[in-house]
């Protein structure tokens, strides 16, 4: 009898091997870049601005420098990132002038994986914190023109400032009837003072301050020379949580804007 000649099954080849995930692009260092203050409350305020930045986004490094007064100076701070960290510097300011078109913009000139976002203003939400912190009584509705308000800047020789400023005005004025003027402390037309005296020759009889700095420090201390019926706490520490959230906002498009359109 014939017996069959059994056919070996053919080897199977080797599955291919699965490719790897690519790892997840690391995100930036936050740089949260201040102006700095020689006032310890002041001082304070930004600190735990800082930390709420952080709080608001776990995992993000968020690193302090400052532009003027107080250390680290940000140049040191860019100096001590490790080669190759990408980095976003947050201006913790509310427009544009010297330190951010100056100061910053050479911090991160010449380093691609460096980037400077905008500062924190103009916002609408700044424009709220601002009429939520105007003194009890003086932020009522009711179309009482009597009653003006002096938006109180830093102020800064930058016309770009000065314009930023004018758009918080302006969001300010949809929020209130009452009339709103802009003043500044130092660099820019007209002063605080002089505000308050041009509402009052256009009518106003009482007015705020609406104070459009983020600490309590020298500006702010200024304001109650100003001549107006009261003067509102600046944006810290009422706004700290508001503040860190434009911060990330801020923060995101910039880093968004560095990685190109296949950011996701």
């Amino acid at each position: 009898m014939t017996s069959a000649t059994a056919t070996a099954a053919p080897t199977p080849a080797p599955a291919a091997p699965t490719p790897s995930p690519a790892a997840p692009t690391p995100q930036p260092v936050l740089i949260a870049c201040a102006h700095g203050t020689r006032s310890p409350e002041g001082q304070g305020c930004i600190d735990a601005l800082r930390a709420e930045i952080a709080a608001q986004r776990p995992g993000l490094t968020v690193l302090a420098a400052y532009v003027d007064v107080q250390e680290p100076a940000l140049p040191d701070v860019v100096a001590g990132l490790p080669a190759g960290t990408r980095a976003v510097v947050v201006p913790l300011l509310l427009s544009v002038g010297f330190h951010v078109r100056v100061d910053i913009a050479q911090a991160v000139a010449g380093r691609e994986e460096l980037t400077a976002a905008g500062p924190l203003g103009p916002d609408p939400r700044l424009a709220k914190l601002l009429y939520d912190r105007l003194p009890a009584g003086s932020s009522e509705h009711g179309g009482d023109r009597e009653r003006g308000i002096v938006l109180a800047a830093a102020g800064s020789s930058d016309p770009a400032a000065a314009l930023s400023v004018e758009a918080v005005a302006e969001a300010l004025r949809h929020l209130t009837d009452r009339a709103v003027l802009a003043g500044y402390g130092a660099g820019a037309d007209p002063t605080v003072a002089a505000a308050v005296t041009a509402l009052r020759s256009q009518g106003s009889s009482s007015i705020a301050i609406a104070s459009y700095l983020l600490a309590p420090g020298f500006f702010h201390d200024q304001l109650a020379g100003a001549g107006a019926d009261c003067v509102a706490a600046p944006l810290l520490p009422a706004g700290t949580a508001v503040l860190a959230r434009i911060a990330l906002d801020r923060f995101d498009q910039a880093a968004q804007s560095e990685a190109g359109p296949t950011h996701s």
